[in-house]
């Protein structure tokens, strides 16, 4: 490990900062006809950070900032996950953002700074950093929520965010602070050397950590601290939905390698409990209660909640094997939930969200090729083979198994069943059912050339899952 103050592996954070300002300022003076410079600076400032990242990326771990800072080849891939996220989000709303008067720069600058807030918690090597990375994260998220000024619900949807969000930020803080004052230390490497001494049975650091657990389980929308997520994504534009829906994963999943992996490591025998009861309340409610929803993006909602319980899963494994599995199962998911939220932007038009189940009634006799790309992207969510899911559900359920935790599997395995049935049901209705109206679906032909790559994607992974597997075997060791 090296520890030096050389910025030049803070260049991704410091260019994607330099680039949300530059478009702020330049927003300012764009017309609503000339807002399509704000939309081709921000596809530029992605693609820019991307080379950035992968020209200034580091081979070994290395500490900058006195300690505050982390560059790894794990940050590095989370980083363009992000990046990429962040890019289709742009790409699948631009229309929908221009159908309904809504193409305002604040849209793109505010989901920048949240990817700069996903950025330095990706790489953040001290508690100090971390709560600044969430902070910055939450307050863009809030912005971006209510960012439909004329949408009652989408204010309603983030004054709900913004208070339990801000309880969760004093609970995640508290714990943060009763580990410092035991340790002493606010940098995460200090930490984990320190936690040997003291002891991981000490009741402070035992306080401390279940506080710390509480709030990683709020950001991940773990139940029982999941009250947010179905309100805030059917609030919220879709456009936004599918950003929340997003890179913030990826940033969750950076703050449990951060903070419980990398800080809290000596006390997994501590915290492994926690997340197991976390994983199997996620798994349980997200599952039952999707089974019930009739609008999309809130059986969607319950569907995450469910996800992130396969993830945290991964984590109970408390090894290499088990965190390459969640990481692996991140990227797949962020991957498939991205395509998920553009065919509902896609069947989306002027005056109508197109976000209730009904509205993919008969979507095989309107387009039988997207019907093809959302049934590929139905069944890699529910663990179908041969897409990605599948892949996935295997690989976190493999490392609980390696740990004697077959019992955990086999629950696992039976929500995984429960949770396949709202999932063939948009199947059945895309193809069994009369359409409910005779629109056609309308859309770009760049919308169509990325949703269609998305949809493949979710294929070709599934097929051939090794390379994205090894990658995350070889950057987390």
């Amino acid at each position: 490990m090296l520890a030096n103050f050389n910025l030049v592996a803070a260049y991704p954070e410091v260019f994607v900062l330099s680039a949300a300002c530059v478009i702020l300022l330049v927003d300012l003076f764009l017309s609503d006809a000339q807002r399509v410079v704000s939309y081709v600076l921000s596809l530029l400032t992605l693609v820019g950070a991307a080379w950035v990242t992968i020209h200034y990326g580091v081979t070994e771990r290395t500490l900058l900032f006195s300690g505050m800072y982390v560059a790894d080849p794990m940050g590095t891939v989370l980083k363009l996950a992000a990046y990429g996220a962040t890019a289709a989000s742009f790409l699948y709303s631009r229309e929908y953002l221009q159908r309904r008067t809504i193409f305002k720069g604040e849209y793109y600058v505010l989901a920048l700074f949240a990817l700069l807030g996903v950025m330095v918690m990706i790489s953040a090597a001290s508690l100090l950093t971390i709560y600044l990375g969430i902070e910055l994260l939450s307050l863009s998220l809030y912005g971006l929520v209510a960012f439909d000024r004329e949408s009652g619900i989408a204010a309603e949807s983030a004054m709900k965010y913004f208070v339990l969000g801000a309880i969760a930020s004093g609970i995640l803080l508290y714990g943060m602070s009763m580990i410092y004052g035991i340790t002493g230390t606010l940098d995460l490497t200090v930490v984990a050397s320190k936690i040997p001494q003291i002891g991981a049975s000490n009741l402070g650091l035992a306080f401390g950590l279940a506080f710390i657990v509480v709030g990683i389980a709020f950001k991940f929308g773990a139940v029982p601290f999941h009250m947010w997520i179905p309100d805030v994504y059917h609030g919220a534009p879709t456009a936004v939905t599918l950003f929340i829906g997003s890179a913030p994963k990826i940033a969750s999943f950076a703050l449990v390698m951060r903070l419980l992996v990398d800080g809290l490591g000596g006390m997994v025998d501590s915290w492994r409990g926690m997340i197991v009861v976390l994983s199997i309340l996620s798994m349980a409610i997200g599952n039952i209660v999707a089974i019930a929803q009739t609008n999309l993006k809130r059986m969607l909602a319950y569907s995450t909640i469910s996800h992130v319980g396969f993830i945290l899963m991964g984590v109970v494994a408390g090894n290499a094997k088990g965190y390459q599995a969640a990481m692996f199962y991140t990227l797949t998911y962020v991957l498939t939930a991205v395509g998920s939220f553009g065919v509902i932007l896609l069947l989306s038009r002027q005056g109508f969200e197109s976000d209730e189940l009904e509205d993919f009634k008969g979507l095989s006799k309107k387009s039988p090729w997207f019907a093809v790309v959302m049934l590929m992207l139905m069944f890699s969510t529910a663990g179908v083979p041969p897409f990605v899911g599948f892949s996935a559900k295997l690989a976190v359920i493999a490392a609980v198994v390696d740990i004697g935790y077959t019992w955990l599997a086999g629950v696992a395995v039976f929500f995984s069943v429960i949770g396949a049935f709202y999932y063939i049901r948009i199947v059945k209705l895309m193809y069994f059912d009369e359409p409910t109206n005779s629109n056609e679906v309308q859309a770009s032909s760049t919308l169509r050339t990325v949703l269609s790559a998305n949809g493949l994607a979710v294929l070709a992974l599934g097929i051939l899952p090794g390379a994205l597997l090894q990658l995350c075997a070889r950057v987390i060791q």
